[in-house]
């Protein structure tokens, strides 16, 4: 029986029109952070588990077989691990230093972001890009967010991440080139907060 982009653990329907449209959908929002972008209704995709519609959508346009990805706890599944491996082919890292994309599915929890892979001022492309499920794009902690991409500042307000993610992200500007970049995902909407982007709380 053929197995529907709607079906729970389906892959794409179509996986290289659908892969263009994410791959799409992340570069716009990597040359706008704090944007928010939505993905293509007709690129959903019922990931395994607890992993969100979005994730799993971007996961099967970015990953494969030379892009070893890590999962916090919460994704940390067999059923997870399989999907992976049949979709995209990917390994999975044990140790976050290791991985070229790392999930979390719980952003209050992930790991600080110097424990990722940061790159080196001659390959700064060999860094880690954090994945990370939250609750919402729109009630979260203001974050101040400036720099290229970015006309003047515009406020991120993402909920479910580290209490102390403003302090991170600012320490991680201060790597560039080097660096982690960050992917926060809710349902089928995206924003990234790149390494080059400036990071303040509001009001701090």
């Amino acid at each position: 029986m053929t197995r529907l982009a709607t079906d729970p653990g389906a892959g794409f329907a179509d996986p290289v029109l659908a892969s263009q449209s994410v791959f799409r959908g992340v570069m716009d929002a990597l040359a706008r952070p704090g944007s928010i972008q939505t993905l293509p209704a007709n690129v959903a995709v019922s990931g395994p588990g607890a992993m969100s519609p979005g994730v799993a959508a971007l996961v099967l346009a970015l990953a494969d077989h030379d892009t070893p990805i890590w999962l916090d706890p919460s994704l940390a599944t067999s059923e997870t691990a399989n999907w992976l491996r049949f979709y995209t082919g990917a390994p999975l890292a044990d140790d976050v230093a290791k991985c070229v994309f790392a999930l979390i599915g719980d952003g209050r929890a992930m790991p600080p972001l110097t424990q990722f892979a940061l790159g080196s001022d001659e390959y700064p492309d060999r860094s880690a890009t954090l994945i990370v499920q939250i609750e919402t794009l729109t009630e979260g902690p203001p974050l101040v967010l400036s720099g290229p991409g970015i006309r003047g500042t515009t406020i991120c307000r993402a909920g479910g991440l580290p209490a102390n993610i403003a302090e991170q992200l600012a320490t991680n500007r201060t790597l560039f080139p080097r660096g982690i970049d960050l992917v926060l995902v809710c349902g089928t909407q995206l924003i990234s907060i790149p390494r080059s982007t400036r990071v303040v709380m509001q009001g701090a």
